[in-house]
Formats: structure tokens, sequence, C-alpha cells
């Protein structure tokens, strides 16, 4: 057995093998001895339990995903810019755009099945002159993207409650700093399940799925039943909108579809759980590949339903309740009807939010694992007992409420933190994806062996997919409006440049000096 350094710039510590001796035994919660050879390979110790399973996995990544849920809760912007065809065929190709990101993704994460992610493949496949240095930005970037994502999620199911108020007493008037309280309680929520809830999730996730299948068939069904029917032309081809003044149509529904991108984030949030799934190499990617299919396909039939549903988009703008889903469902049942579909849109949607803080922390924890954070080695330590990341979990859960303080002064808040999300993830799918083809066109032989692979196709997917992430990157900084106020501005752009600035100055100080990234030793049979 010869140890080969892969081809990442020379370190003055370099990590060392894991002895065989100190890997878990094979029981019910270790993984197989291909998870013992990936972790050896990446120069990781075992910490967590591997108890996900394929079927769990699956579940996993689908209920996280929730992809029919968020567009049917967030088009607001679809429709604001874009009207009823612009949202139908923005959220199409954003559809096929990260089929081709998910299918790149996927294929990394066979080759190195890490918490880490992004910031790992990066450091593993960039350049041995720049490894260092992209990998510590890129890491810091997915942090603020997954840490974004995270609390968007809560950010929606907080104000959820609000518009429920309003549709049941249209005297109330939401405030801002009140939809900020329910977005800590929804946190509070996330803390406890995580913490205290972590052993039984895996079934959890499995009767999640259901529910989350169960709650589909159901909206579907009240809305072709009971709610007022759009022509197929209006859907189709008449009813377009631009509400935001730009110069053309093509424009607006440009700027629109954030909408149709929110729904189809996080797609890749098993590559982080990638730690406690067992068989990663080889059910990681599949969990992500079905689960983003399945759910974009559900979407599409949720998508079209909903937009024969709705009367008016203006009115569906305009409702007291800030969101225009509730506004189709008060034109289709009564109130308690509006009350009871919300309902089993929001059981999936917060678990939705529970799952995604544990992406999100397991992520983190990575990334302070390899010495990327402050106070790394307190965010990256994980509780002897319950085998997961306690620390990294809790401060997830307080960022997510210092993010939805925006809200407070600040009625597009919504807007920035998802267009925050978008843009963070999309910069760490570019640098990555760059990597991966980098190394395939001049250095394919140094790539590690793969169980999920696309074969001769997956250069040309790979670089499909980039180009689709530098597209959805350029929109994401973009104004819902042509006009922009104080009000209006796309605030992610300043807290993006700001989180990037960071990330450089944190590197000259720091990074450069006592951030090894995961250097990796490659193994191989002579």
């Amino acid at each position: 057995m010869t140890a080969l350094m892969a081809p990442v710039e020379m370190q003055d510590k370099e990590p060392q093998p894991i002895e065989r001796d100190a890997l878990p035994d094979h029981d019910s919660k270790a993984g197989t001895a291909v998870d013992d050879s990936d972790m050896q390979r990446m120069g990781k110790a075992q910490e967590f339990n591997r108890n996900l399973r394929p079927v769990a996995a699956l579940s996993f990544a689908s209920v996280l995903q929730a992809t029919w849920e968020y567009i049917l809760i967030s088009n607001y912007e679809g429709l604001y810019n874009g009207g009823l065809p612009g949202l139908f065929y923005s959220y199409l190709w954003t559809f096929i755009g990260f089929g081709f990101i998910i299918a790149s993704i996927s294929e990394m994460a066979s080759m190195a099945p890490t918490s880490g992610g992004q910031y790992h493949w990066v450091s593993e496949w960039s350049s041995p002159r720049y490894q260092k240095f992209l990998s510590y930005i890129t890491g810091w970037m997915s942090v603020l993207a997954w840490q974004a994502g995270t609390a968007s999620g809560s950010f929606l199911t907080g104000t959820i409650i609000q518009g429920l108020i309003s549709v049941r007493n249209p005297d109330y008037d939401p405030q801002g700093w009140q939809g900020t309280l329910f977005v800590f309680a929804m946190v509070l929520v996330i803390y406890i399940v995580n913490i205290y809830g972590s052993d039984v999730m895996p079934i959890m996730n499995n009767l999640l799925m259901i529910l989350h299948v169960v709650s589909w068939a159901v909206i579907l069904i009240v809305l072709w039943v009971l709610a007022p029917r759009q022509s197929a032309e209006a859907v189709f081809a008449t009813q377009w909108k631009n509400l935001g003044g730009w110069s053309t149509m093509g424009l607006s529904v440009m700027v629109g579809q954030i909408s149709a991108i929110y729904g189809s984030l996080s797609s890749d949030a098993m590559a982080h759980m990638s730690e406690e799934v067992k068989d990663s190499a080889r059910n990681v990617p599949i969990a992500m590949a079905w689960g983003y299919f399945s759910n974009g396909l559900m979407a599409i039939v949720l998508i079209v339903t909903y937009l024969f549903a709705t009367p008016s988009v203006e009115d569906s703008l305009n409702d007291a309740t800030g969101f225009p889903f509730l506004y189709v469902f008060q034109n289709a049942t009564s109130t308690a009807g509006v009350n009871g579909l919300t309902a089993i849109i929001l059981l999936p949607v917060i678990f939705s939010n529970i799952l995604f803080n544990a992406a999100t922390s397991r992520q983190t924890f990575a990334f302070a694992r390899d010495q990327g954070l402050p106070f790394s080695n307190w965010i990256g330590k994980v509780d002897a007992k319950r085998k997961i990341p306690v620390n990294a979990t809790a401060l997830s859960c307080i960022i997510s409420c210092a993010l939805s303080l925006i809200n407070i002064g600040s009625e597009t808040a919504f807007n920035a933190i998802i267009s925050l999300n978008v843009a963070a993830l999309m910069y760490t799918y570019i640098i990555s994806i760059s990597c991966v083809i980098y190394r395939k066109i001049w250095y394919p032989d140094t790539l590690p062996p793969r169980r999920w692979d696309m074969g001769r196709y997956g250069l040309a997917v790979n670089i499909i997919g980039l180009v689709y992430c530098c597209f959805a990157l350029f929109w994401s900084f973009w104004p819902g409006d042509a006009v922009v106020t104080a009000d209006n501005f796309n605030w992610s752009v300043v807290i993006f440049v700001g989180v990037f600035i960071v990330s450089l100055g944190m590197y000259v100080v720091k990074g450069r000096k006592e951030y090894v990234g995961p250097a990796v030793i490659v193994q191989k049979n002579e």
C-alpha cells in the first residue's frame, strides 16, 4: 500500500492517516468498510453515528428540499415580476438548470463523501497554487449560504403564522417585530428537536416523507375541485405581469425567477450529512438525485394547479396576509379550510427547517474542524454522548435569530435573505464545479474513484451546470423594482460583499497561517 499525496499545496503540517484500529466497530450505527476507507483517505475521524440508511437518506433529502411547499408559499416575486406564465416558465428552466448542478454535486459527493462539501472538494481538486486560498474563501461563503438558508425557512414559517392571524382577524396589523418573535419561537423548536430528538430522526424522516406526499395530494385535490379556474391561455400565454416597472417583460421575468431558484435550493443538503449515511459514496448521490427530480416533478404539477386557481395576480399580491397562496386558499375554501390547508403545508415546512438546520450545522462543524472559523475548537466540538455537533447547531440558531432582525426595519427582508442564500450558494457551486472541470481536463487520473458516475457525459454536464450557476448568481442581486429606494433595495449584495471582505481579511490574518485545509492522503494499491 503506497500513500500518495494528491496534488495539493504543501503545508507545514500534513494530516496523518487514521489507524484502522481507531475506526469504529461495525455495529448498527457504524459505517461500511468503504465508509471507513473514504474517511481514512480524507484524513478524518468518524465522529458521528451512521444511522441514515438508503430510504431514510432519500426521505431526508426530499423533506428538507420541500420544493413544492416552498414554491407555493414563496412565489410573491415570481408573480410580481412575470405573472402566471413567468412563474411557470422560469421554474421549468430553473428545474433543468439545477438538474445539471445536482448531477455535478452528486458525482463530487461520491468521490469525496464529507460533511464539508464544496470547500473540501475545492481543496482536493483546485490547482495546487490556489488550493488553500480558494478552499478557505469557499468555506466562508458556504457557511454564509447555509446560514442564510436556515434563516429564510424560519422567517417564512413565522410570517405565515402572521398571515393566518390576518385571515382570522382582518383588523390585525402585522408588525415586523412580531414576525421576528415568531421566528425566534420557530428557532427554539428547531434547536430542541435537533438536539434532543436526533436519535429518532431517521425513523421520523420516513414518516415525514409520507406527510410530504399526502399533503401535496390534498392541496391538488382541493384546488382542482373547489377553486375557480383560469383559462389555459391566461396561465401559459397572456397573464404576464411587469409590476416592477422594468423596461421589458423579459427583464422582469429574469428578476422574478428568484422564486423558482429559491424553491430549488438546498437540494445538495444530503452531501453535508455524508458522515451520517451508511455506504455514503453510493447512497448520498442517489438520495440527492432522486430527491431532487421527484421534488421537481411534484412542484411542476403543483405550480400548474396553483396558477389555474389564481383568479387575479394583482389581488393575490395585494392580499392583507402578504402571501398570494393564502389569497388562493380563501377563494377556494372557508376560513377553517384556509387554516387546515395551511397547517398541512406548515408541518412539512417546519420539519424541513429542522432538517435544514441539521445540514447547516454539519457544514459549519466541518469547516470549523479544519480550523476555518474563529473559535473553531468550540464550534467543531462533537457531543460525546449524542454524537452530534451541539455547538454548531446552537450557533446556527443564533445566526438565524440575528438575520431575522432585518425584518424589524425592512419590509423586503425576506427577499434580501433568500437572495443572499442564492448568491452565496451559487458562488460555492461555481468554484467547486470549476475545480472538478479543471481536474477532469488536465489531471483526470488524480480524481478518486466514484460509485455514482456520469460517464462520458460528465464533463459536459459540469460545464452546463457551471454556466447556469453564473447565470443564477448574476440575477440574484437584482432588486424587485426598477426604481430603487432604501426600502426595496436588495441588501443581500451588501451582506455578501461584507462577508467576502471579512473572509479575505481572516485569511490574511489567520487563515494563511492556521488553515491547513482538507489536504487529502490518497491511498492506492500498487
